[in-house]
């Protein structure tokens, strides 16, 4: 029975490292790969880097539905364990695999649909429209493999294993790295298909982690069994992963809002200043998502705990986490201070892009060390069934704070004021963060 309970049972420190480790080396990849994306298509021209920049709203959004339906699974399912109701635990999981199906269809003709008045509000540039309608008439069909493969990762990390779905992503994430290059530029045996090989090359490596995932959850032994026989629909169930969910999703799907607002400013600006943010936002989400792995452990420990009673673990869990955040977030602040330069280099930016990317980097990156612990403040929120302080927390931090400092800055300041208007929100927000996990802990 340990195995069943050693979120219950293990020292919380050792448990955090467990439970963490995989799924941040995972999404290291998995946004290592998303950046190299960027690179190779970087290679082609800054038209194509600025193409693939304006896509990245899209993609964000496809991937935030995915999480929604993935992270409110795996707090149920957490939950469930936690009361010791086996049950329950595997009819959700059923449910969640379903589900991620369905909706994953219904995303992908969406996304088919909207993807050309899109592309014309943000640019009439028509090679850079051209490179975009060619990118994402491919990257549209990434959203059935991507759901249900994020589905089956949060079910399995619900139980305590975090190791298998480290395997099946990492086994995309290589697959894309390899794929690539050999797409995008033709080497060897494979045709030379520019943006379209690295829209194919994405397609095909989030397919490879579903099939894989597949075959881990339908046939190895799992603490949560799939069980189809007598399957039917429960609107409460499914409500309640839904809720459980808006946290993460929201959080997610900001980050797609935000871009698409900042483009808004940019374009008015100059191509190029789409093309930077594009790349630093690669690099950006490089750090946090990386972080979000170390989240992707705390959360489901600390929502066992949460459902077992078990106070005083909660409470460790949060404050390790945190500790452990605000290091990882210091470290990405100090790489992007101190090499910008090579940074952009990496994304074969012009001279005139560094001018002016070079120092922006440098001001937005102050803010990352701050919302390390307002980011674990959310998730806390969230393990602890209180998200309306969880999605307060994302919502100041992405809209509701950053579009209006941002607006005044920009007015302020021009350009530079875009910049500036990070730091300045991520501040405020983990002010707010903490005194809403205070007041929580008052109150209990």
């Amino acid at each position: 029975m340990e195995t069943d309970n050693k979120m219950g049972q293990e020292p919380i420190n050792k448990l955090i490292l467990q439970m963490s480790m995989p799924p941040l080396f995972s999404m290291f990849l998995q946004y290592s790969y998303n950046l190299v994306d960027s690179m190779f298509v970087a290679k082609i021209n800054e038209q194509a880097l600025a193409a693939v920049s304006l896509s990245f709203p899209i993609t964000t959004l496809m991937n935030a539905l995915s999480i929604w339906l993935g992270v409110g699974v795996n707090v149920r399912i957490a939950s469930y364990l936690g009361q010791k109701r086996q049950e329950k635990a595997d009819r959700v999981a059923t449910l969640g695999l379903i589900v991620s199906v369905i909706l994953g269809i219904c995303v992908n003709l969406f996304v088919l649909a909207i993807m050309k008045p899109y592309y014309r509000a943000f640019t009439n540039d028509a090679q850079i429209f051209s490179y975009g309608m060619t990118y994402m008439q491919i990257c549209a069909f990434m959203q059935i493999p991507n759901m249900v493969h994020i589905l089956i990762q949060k079910e399995l990390q619900a139980t305590g294993n975090m190791l298998a779905p480290m395997w099946f992503q990492i086994a995309g994430v290589v697959f894309n790295f390899i794929f690539d290059p050999l797409l995008i530029f033709g080497i060897g045996p494979f045709p030379k298909m520019g943006i379209a090989g690295a829209a194919l090359a994405t397609v095909l490596g989030y397919t490879l982690s579903m099939l894989i995932a597949l075959v881990m959850i339908l046939f190895t032994k799992q603490k949560v069994r799939l069980q189809f026989q007598g399957f039917r629909f429960e609107g409460k169930m499914l409500g309640e992963v839904f809720a459980s969910g808006l946290p993460s999703f929201i959080m997610n799907a900001l980050g797609s809002f935000m871009v698409t607002f900042v483009n808004i400013f940019l374009v008015a600006y100059s191509d190029t200043a789409v093309a930077f943010f594009g790349a630093y936002f690669k690099v950006q989400q490089l750090i946090v998502m990386t972080v979000n792995g170390l989240i992707q452990g705390c959360l489901p420990i600390m929502s066992f705990n949460y459902g077992a009673g078990k106070k005083d673990r909660l409470q460790q869990s949060y404050r390790s986490g945190r500790k452990i955040a605000t290091c990882m977030m210091a470290v990405g602040t100090l790489l992007v201070l101190v090499f910008p330069n090579q940074i952009l280099a990496l994304f074969s930016a012009s001279k005139a892009m560094r001018e002016f990317g070079i120092p922006a980097m440098r001001i937005m990156a102050i803010g990352f060390i701050f919302s390390g612990i307002s980011t674990m403040a959310a998730t806390y929120a969230q393990a602890t069934n209180k998200l309306i302080q969880s999605i307060v927390i994302q919502l100041l931090r992405q809209a509701v704070l950053l579009l209006p400092v941002m607006w005044i800055c920009n007015l302020l300041f021009h350009i530079w004021g875009i910049w500036i208007a990070f730091p300045i929100t991520e501040i405020v927000v983990m002010i707010v963060s903490i005194l809403i996990v205070k007041s929580d802990k008052i109150s209990r």
